[in-house]
């Protein structure tokens, strides 16, 4: 059977990387005061239509409720360290949100090869982990697997069995999967998924809501995602061109590793607040 390509246009090359750029909050921004004109348009936010995003199933890999008010689908590659930055915020959201079912994690592969060369395989170690493991078992690998990679391609193939060894699985049937490249195929499914949902960077996330949001909620988000931004980078720009909502009104979608009091403060809390 051919397996798909996982090349990547230049274009989401070039983007992921603006997007990493961008997102590095430490306050080293260019530091100019926003003018009234910009102040009014921070509230403001683009709306895309026709974004693809295939509805969280039973294949997914969740953490959370289905049917929690505020799902996050994240498109992420094993060996971006944005990634990995973000795999702990997200983390951290779900301990949080996820109990009382009001958020809900849905991890999805995009590994872009063109960048990091051994992204894909250690894709498929994750899929062999949920194989023989069930969904619990995915999420301990691949928090075992971020904790221990160095990123940027880092990470030694041979710690993919060991990994796999100590999360409790066991290594000889592990093997068998990884060497079968029986998940080759989707891991390239969800690249190309990937792309149709708009991703062009990793980590790439679309937040599916429950309710969808009226133009005072978008407004009230956008609002409230300034007020965050100005505490973690004062005097700095908004980056609002990270942020969108779909056409129909039930997505937010934003790229990439922003920090945990951004999304709470900026996201999570507005929407928790206008539903009660």
């Amino acid at each position: 059977m051919e397996t798909k390509s996982h090349a990547v246009p230049i274009s989401i090359i070039i983007a992921g990387l603006i997007i990493a750029g961008a997102v590095i909050f430490n306050g080293r921004e260019t530091g100019i005061s926003k003018t009234s004109e910009e102040k009014k348009e921070v509230a403001e936010a683009k709306v895309i239509g026709n974004l693809e995003v295939k509805k969280v199933d039973s294949n997914d890999h969740i953490l959370g409720s289905a049917n929690a008010q505020m799902v996050f689908v994240e498109y992420s590659d094993t060996e971006c360290p944005f990634c990995k930055q973000f795999h702990a915020t997200m983390h951290s959201i779900v301990d949080n949100y996820g109990k009382e079912g009001k958020v809900a994690w849905v991890y999805r592969h995009f590994p872009i090869a063109e960048l990091h060369k051994k992204a894909a395989k250690e894709a498929e170690a994750t899929e062999c982990a949920a194989e023989l493991g069930g969904n619990a078992k995915f999420w301990q690998y691949i928090d075992r697997l971020y904790s221990v990679t160095p990123s940027n391609d880092g990470l030694d193939p041979a710690k993919l069995p060991e990994i796999a060894s100590d999360v409790g699985l066991d290594s000889a049937q592990f093997n068998e999967c990884l060497s079968s490249g029986k998940y080759t195929e989707k891991v390239a499914d969800e690249y190309d998924a990937a792309v149709k949902a708009g991703a062009r960077g990793t980590p790439y996330t679309v937040v599916i809501l429950k309710n969808k949001l009226t133009e005072k909620d978008k407004q009230d988000i956008m609002a409230s995602l300034n007020a965050a931004f100005e505490k973690l980078a004062p005097g700095s720009n908004f980056p609002r061109e990270l942020f969108s909502f779909d056409d129909e009104g039930d997505k937010i979608i934003f790229s990439g590793a922003l920090p945990y009091q951004l999304l709470d403060e900026g996201i999570i809390k507005t929407l928790l607040a206008d539903s009660q």
